[in-house]
C-alpha cells in the first residue's frame, strides 16, 4: 500500500452521525487509506461505498483496505469538486431522489479535508516544512502546477495576496518579498529558509513553526482547494436522497468557514435585512443542522493523535420536503 496508512479523525463521532442515514450508498470524497471507510462498512453491512481520491497512492492503498468488502466499495481515483460526475458514473445516472435502487440512492458524503499524515509523512511529495525535499505539493501528480512553479513564477503582489487570503499569515507582504529577492526556489528547505529571513526574530519563537501558514497557502493555491471545496460542496446537497447526511471534517478556518455559510444556506438560513426593507418569503430549506455549532475531537483523541487537534466537524441532513429539488 506504499507506506499510506493514515488514522482517520474523529472517526468515532462520524460514525455515529451515519449510523442511522437509509440504506443505500455512502461517498467518501477524500477516502485516503480508507480509514473511515472500513469503519462505517463494517457498522453497516447494508450500505454500499464510493470512495473518491485524486491521490493515486491513497487510491491503491483504500483498494487494498478496502477489498475485504468486495463490490460494496468502490475506489475511484478523482476530485470531490467532480462528485456529481463521478457518482453518475459509478450508479450508471441511478442517484436522483426517485431511484429505487438501494445502490443509486446517496445517503451520505464525507469530506475529510486537508493534508493526511502519510503525504505530510513522505517528504519526497514537498508538504512538508522539515527536512528538505522538491518543492511540489500536488496532490494529484498528473496535475500542472506545482508548488516551485507559484513561489519562481508568480508575482510578488499576487505571493503576498494567496499568502496573507490562505494561510492568514501576518507577514505575507515581506515573505513575498523575500522569495522573489531569494529566487530560484527549488526546494522545501529553499522555502522555509526564505520565510525564515523575512519574519522576525521574536515572531519565529512562538505560535509553531514559521513556515507553516505559508506551506499552507501554497498548497491550497497548488491544489485549488477552497474553490474545489465549494464546488463539492454545491453538488454534494443535491446528489443526496432525503434522509441523507452530508459530513465535513475541516481543520482551519477559511475550509470551516465555507462549510459553515454552506449549511445555512441550505437550511434557508439568510441575512437580515436592514429595516424599511420590503419582508420576503423565507427560502425553503433544503437541509436541517445536525450539528449547531462544530463538533470537535475529544481529548483522549488528540493525545493520541495530535493532528487531530484542529479538527471540526459539521453535518447536516437533507430533508424530505426538498426531494426532486
Amino acid at each position: 500500500m506504499g507506506g499510506f496508512q493514515h488514522r482517520p479523525v474523529m472517526s468515532r463521532e462520524v460514525i455515529e452521525l451515519l449510523a442511522s442515514v437509509p440504506q443505500g450508498t455512502v461517498v467518501d470524497a477524500t477516502v485516503g487509506g480508507g480509514g473511515h471507510a472500513r469503519l462505517l462498512l463494517e457498522a453497516r453491512p447494508d450500505l454500499q461505498l464510493i470512495g473518491i481520491d485524486r491521490d493515486a497512492d491513497a487510491v491503491t492503498a483504500a483498494r487494498a483496505t478496502l477489498a475485504p468488502f468486495g463490490d460494496r466499495a468502490r475506489i475511484v481515483h478523482g476530485g470531490f469538486e467532480d462528485v456529481a460526475a463521478i457518482v453518475h458514473s459509478e450508479t450508471g445516472g441511478h442517484s436522483s431522489t426517485s431511484g429505487n435502487s438501494s445502490e443509486g440512492n446517496i445517503m451520505g458524503i464525507l469530506f475529510d479535508l486537508g493534508t493526511s499524515s502519510p503525504q505530510l509523512d513522505r517528504p519526497e511529495r514537498g508538504f512538508s516544512y522539515w527536512g528538505d525535499a522538491p518543492l511540489d505539493m500536488r496532490m494529484d501528480a498528473a496535475q500542472g502546477l506545482t508548488a516551485e512553479q507559484v513561489v519562481n513564477e508568480y508575482s510578488e503582489r499576487d505571493l503576498a495576496d494567496l499568502i496573507r487570503r490562505n494561510g492568514e499569515e501576518h507577514f505575507a507582504r515581506q515573505i513575498a518579498a523575500r522569495i522573489v529577492a531569494n529566487r530560484p526556489l527549488h526546494t522545501t528547505a529553499d522555502l522555509v529558509d526564505s520565510v525564515k529571513e523575512a519574519v522576525p526574530a521574536r515572531s519565529r519563537r512562538r505560535g509553531g513553526h514559521p513556515a507553516r501558514r505559508t506551506f499552507q497557502a501554497i498548497r491550497m493555491e497548488v491544489n485549488r482547494e477552497l474553490p474545489n471545496l465549494a464546488d463539492g460542496l454545491d453538488e454534494s446537497v443535491h446528489l443526496l436522497a432525503p434522509g441523507g447526511r452530508v459530513l465535513v471534517l475541516a481543520y482551519h478556518s477559511l475550509e470551516d468557514r465555507i462549510v459553515k455559510e454552506r449549511f445555512a444556506k441550505w437550511t434557508g438560513a439568510r441575512e437580515q435585512q436592514p429595516p424599511g426593507f420590503p419582508v420576503e418569503p423565507e427560502p425553503r430549506g433544503l437541509v436541517r443542522l445536525l450539528t449547531r455549532k462544530a463538533v470537535r475531537p475529544r481529548a483522549d483523541e488528540v493525545a493520541e493523535n495530535p493532528r487531530a487537534r484542529s479538527a471540526r466537524l459539521r453535518g447536516v441532513e437533507k430533508l424530505p420536503t426538498s426531494a426532486g429539488s
